[in-house]
């Protein structure tokens, strides 16, 4: 602190946990998930919930998909318990339920602004990125608004606050998919899929978990 100037607290308050699980040995189990998902894709009709073209599944993929769906929706639920407490602040074990379903999108599909209710924790696992991690033009971003609303922006648009995370008030937050990576977040936080371009197919597997 310079001579003169006042310093001060920030207290980051009412934060919205986005939470990024970079799944080990995971291009083996991707491989074999592909391979189920596009098969199913060929025998049943899609489910459309929210989606701007593509394929959805119904929400049962881990009854058919196999290992690989038991071990991610495993991993999510173990997450989910390392991020939730109870209102004193201390840990819990829950045993979440859960609903799960397959996504492809293949060039000008994407998903409209949506949430999930009746969930608690929603999560989207990337089998197939579609070399979107490779080539960011290609789009088919996951893309969070900001809960907060217009927020700064309403007033001064060209103004953020300094804090993680400040940079976005009153605009979104954009997450790029990887394959193999997990992003789990609050239910009720609105998101979208921004329409991919590229000329493969963008796989991932959703879920949400409920009480």
């Amino acid at each position: 602190m310079s001579r003169g100037q006042i310093d001060f607290q920030t207290v980051a308050a009412f934060a919205t946990p986005i939470l990024t699980v970079d799944v080990p040995d995971a291009a083996t189990m991707n491989a074999e998930l592909s391979r189920v998902l596009l098969a199913r894709e060929k025998e049943q009709p899609s489910k459309s919930h929210s989606t701007l073209g593509g394929w959805q599944s119904t929400w049962d993929v881990d009854t058919w998909a196999g290992v690989g769906a038991v071990r991610l929706l495993a991993i999510g639920r173990n997450v989910a318990n390392r991020a939730t407490v109870d209102r004193a602040g201390q840990p819990v074990s829950i045993v979440w339920r859960s609903n799960m379903w397959a996504n492809i999108n293949r060039s000008g599909h994407g998903n409209e602004f949506h949430s999930h209710p009746g969930s608690f924790w929603s999560g989207v696992y990337y089998v197939d990125d579609g070399g979107v991690s490779d080539d960011p033009s290609l789009g088919g971003e996951l893309e969070f608004m900001d809960p907060r609303a217009p927020g700064a922006a309403m007033y001064a648009p060209q103004l953020a606050f300094a804090l993680p995370g400040g940079l976005s008030v009153g605009a979104n937050e954009v997450v790029r998919p990887k394959a193999g990576r997990l992003i789990m977040f609050p239910a009720w936080l609105l998101h979208q899929v921004r329409p991919y371009t590229g000329n493969a197919q963008r796989i991932s597997i959703a879920f949400n978990l409920s009480l």
